[in-house]
């Protein structure tokens, strides 16, 4: 089981009420919630590893040098923090990421982050390299493309807050978006993403890419046929892909997640009881984590007894 831990630590940011607080009044919602999340999922779907991804780098240049409105909109308004590099995150999370890092290492829950990659790519590699079936948890569509049933990926999506997840098989995406897994990386880039600053195809959407996909089969074959005046496409299709040529051509590597990264060795399996129960002691009594630590323990050794 892989977290896109940033993903889901804003879900619980925005999920979980401002007023659940430390012995001190910090905000501690969005760290109690991500505890509660991972307690959950441990209980309801038992991985035998787990391992939380981090954004190393969320923004990383060799993507900025390919698009440079990737995620432009979300970069901190503060100039000190803009020249940084840092994303605009919300003032009362910031100070509640490195309370996170610190109770993930304490409970021995592996964490791993690579320069210049985000979470996605760490994800990505990790999948790639499974041997067996994987279940990435992530609030984020453009894991959708690493669903693979040959291989039991599949992508557990969030829909309210963390109690009710999506299981996103191939099926699912083909029944929601027409394409299969394979096929997702393309699509997004057709359609492009708000979100993320990718442009798109002018006048293409999320139906007319499914369309041409179907059609066509993948990103190579729809600009093939664009070219190809045998080729069954409207006028007005040939010419937009023809004229955004430039985009298609360095999107798919934006869009895609990277596979082959180096990862640092690390134990991936899940602990059974914390690695660390003085510092996570000091840790619960100092930010008053409670019950949502309790669970993600009790979670652990109850795991523990039926592996």
């Amino acid at each position: 089981m892989l977290l896109d831990s940033a993903s889901l630590y804003y879900r619980a940011y925005f999920g979980v009420p401002d007023s659940v607080r430390s012995p001190q009044g910090e905000p501690v919602n969005a760290v109690r919630g991500l505890l509660d999340f991972i307690a959950r999922l441990v209980a309801d779907h038992a991985p035998d590893q787990l391992v939380a991804c981090m954004d190393a780098d969320w923004r990383p240049q060799w993507r900025v040098d390919l698009i440079p409105s990737y995620k432009t909109h979300r970069v901190a308004e503060d100039p000190a923090l803009a020249e940084a590099g840092e994303e605009e995150t919300p003032d009362s999370l910031s100070p509640q990421i490195p309370v996170i890092t610190a109770v993930l290492d304490a409970l021995g829950i592996a964490r791993v982050g690579v320069p210049g990659y985000e979470a996605d790519d760490v994800i990505g590699s990790f999948t790639a390299r499974a041997a067996g079936p994987v279940d990435v948890v992530t609030g984020d569509r453009d894991l959708f493309q690493l669903v693979d049933d040959a291989r039991q990926v599949r992508v557990l999506y969030p829909l309210k807050g963390v109690g009710t997840l999506q299981l996103t098989d191939d099926a699912l995406l083909m029944e929601k978006y027409a394409v299969a897994g394979a096929q997702y990386a393309d699509l997004a880039a057709l359609r492009g993403d708000p979100s993320d600053g990718l442009p798109g195809v002018p006048g293409v959407g999320e139906k007319t890419a499914a369309k041409l996909l179907t059609q066509f089969g993948d990103l190579a074959g729809i600009q093939a046929a664009a070219l190809d005046p045998a080729a069954k496409l409207t006028p007005t299709q040939r010419k937009r892909i023809i004229e955004a040529a430039d985009y298609l051509a360095v999107a798919p590597e934006v869009v895609r997640v990277a596979t082959d990264i180096r990862l640092p060795d690390v134990d991936p399996t899940l602990p059974t009881e914390p690695l660390d129960p003085m510092a996570l002691e000091s840790l619960a009594s100092r930010w008053g984590l409670g019950s949502s630590l309790q669970r993600v323990v009790d979670a652990l050794a109850q795991h523990g007894k039926h592996s």
